[in-house]
Formats: structure tokens, C-alpha cells, sequence
């Protein structure tokens, strides 16, 4: 399971969407950018059907759960 602890462009509060991970600033859940990218969506499409959240933060959300597979591969 990845640690999102170190993510800048996500937060949980335990109240807050019943304490998932979500965008920096909004109440969209992590779920949200993997059912639609699963879905054939793109980053562009994403960013442009969820406007509270940018290019930048799915970049660094996509980049971090990347580094943290190529960790637990080398293990």
C-alpha cells in the first residue's frame, strides 16, 4: 500500500470524506483519478471534468504512486 503521508498534492482529514485520500483543497477521493484513468480518460480530460483539481497534482499523485511501486518491485 502506498504512504501518501509525503504527497504534497493530497490530504486526509478523518471527518472529511470519511477520512480518504483526497486532492489538496477539494473532497474529490484519490479513487476518483484511478476509476477514471482505468476508464480510458486522460490527465487532460481529469483535470478538465474536476476543476479544483490541476495538471500539477495529478502529475505529483501519478509520479509518487510510480516511485512507490518501483520501491516495492525492488524489494
Amino acid at each position: 500500500m502506498t504512504n501518501w503521508d509525503t504527497c504534497q498534492a493530497v490530504e486526509r482529514t478523518p471527518g472529511k470524506v470519511s477520512g480518504a485520500w483526497v486532492f489538496v483543497g477539494t473532497r474529490l477521493p484519490l479513487s476518483a483519478l484511478y476509476e477514471n484513468l482505468a476508464g480510458g480518460a486522460t490527465v487532460e480530460d481529469f483535470v478538465k471534468w474536476f476543476p479544483g483539481v490541476d495538471a500539477k497534482q495529478v502529475r505529483a499523485v501519478l509520479e509518487h504512486e510510480a516511485k512507490a511501486l518501483r520501491s516495492a518491485s525492488a524489494r
